[in-house]
């Protein structure tokens, strides 16, 4: 997996003023899912992480193979001084994989094998790169192919987009990722159409992971509400709620050290009036997601593998080389 790392990160342009993207066959350590459920799933009153559970008229697979392999997959890299990053048509145009080449890291967390888990909507679901979720929670095609296009735009930069047509409403989604001849960041644009006759209501988000064990979060200077939410079932029992109380909300002002985390820990921010969102490896460097704040009324962070009480419900989605 090492090898194919080296191979993935290896710079193709060397200069500035100048944006690459192109089309490559790429082969990557996979376990494959098995096949579709060939009976249709009315789960009309699935409840799934606390919404809809229907996925009908997707099918539902409820089986990933032991066994890894080679697998081949069509990849779009989109390339420019500062940036590499692979996307992945065939897994829902996921951003797989975000390269930083002045620091030679990357920027969002890189899982170097495919490994699902039976914990998306419709059965499987990978980790890392960053994901795009509609129309209704973990998105139900999150697993299956998306159409892409590489567009050059008159500026001198380039967008892939990665596009699709849902089947339980009929909307359309599309994300498009550019790079820009001089500039350190990837921006990405989404668009969602209702092709329908009627209203159509939708939940969109987007999911990026980083990785490290001392990351502090930067909240917008206006943040003053937030939401935590705590499953106390996956505590042990000799730890009440009324004694972790505090130790709580002292991670949810903080969010460093994840570490030391005992649990997972998501937290929830409300009514922002700034547009920006982010963290950093403390004394190295980091990530700021910006989006617009009338569009995007809440952001959500997640501490997760951290935990250790977590570890378990990860060991599903890597190899012993990666963390999430």
């Amino acid at each position: 997996m090492q090898e194919i790392t080296k191979y993935l990160i290896k710079p193709t342009v060397d200069k500035l003023g100048e944006v690459k993207a192109w089309e490559e066959t790429i082969m990557l350590p996979t376990y494959e899912t098995g096949e579709n459920e060939k009976n249709p799933m009315f789960l009309e009153k699935r409840v799934y992480q606390g919404s809809s559970g229907v996925v009908y008229p997707y099918p539902v697979i409820e089986k990933i193979k032991d066994e890894k392999i080679e697998k081949p997959y069509r990849a779009v890299f989109l390339e420019n001084y500062y940036l590499k990053i692979m996307i992945l048509p065939e897994l829902g145009g996921r951003l797989q994989m975000g390269y930083d080449k002045i620091k030679k890291r990357h920027f969002v967390y890189y899982n170097q094998v495919i490994k699902p888990a039976l914990v998306g909507l419709t059965g499987p679901w990978i980790s890392g790169g960053i994901e795009f979720n509609w129309p209704q929670h973990h998105r139900p095609s999150t697993f299956l192919p998306t159409e892409s296009l590489i567009e050059e735009n008159e500026d001198g930069s380039v967008t892939v987009w990665c596009s699709e047509v849902e089947r339980m409403f009929r909307t359309k989604g599309m994300q498009g990722f550019t790079l820009y001849p001089d500039k350190a960041y990837v921006e990405i644009k989404v668009k969602v159409y209702n092709r329908t006759n009627f209203p159509q209501t939708f939940l969109w988000w987007a999911t990026g992971s980083v990785v490290h064990d001392y990351y502090k979060s930067v909240f917008p200077p206006d943040s003053m509400r937030f939401s935590i939410t705590v499953n106390v079932k996956f505590l042990p029992s000799r730890l009440l709620p009324e004694r972790i109380i505090s130790t709580i909300i002292q991670q949810a002002l903080t969010f460093q050290n994840t570490k030391m985390y005992l649990f997972p820990l998501p937290i929830w921010q409300f009514y922002l009036k700034f547009d920006f969102v982010g963290g950093y490896r403390i004394r190295t460097s980091g990530i700021i997601a910006r989006s617009q704040s009338s569009r995007i009324t809440r952001e959500k962070q997640w501490t997760r593998v951290a935990a250790t009480l977590d570890r378990l419900g990860t060991e599903t989605l890597r190899m012993k080389t990666g963390s999430i």
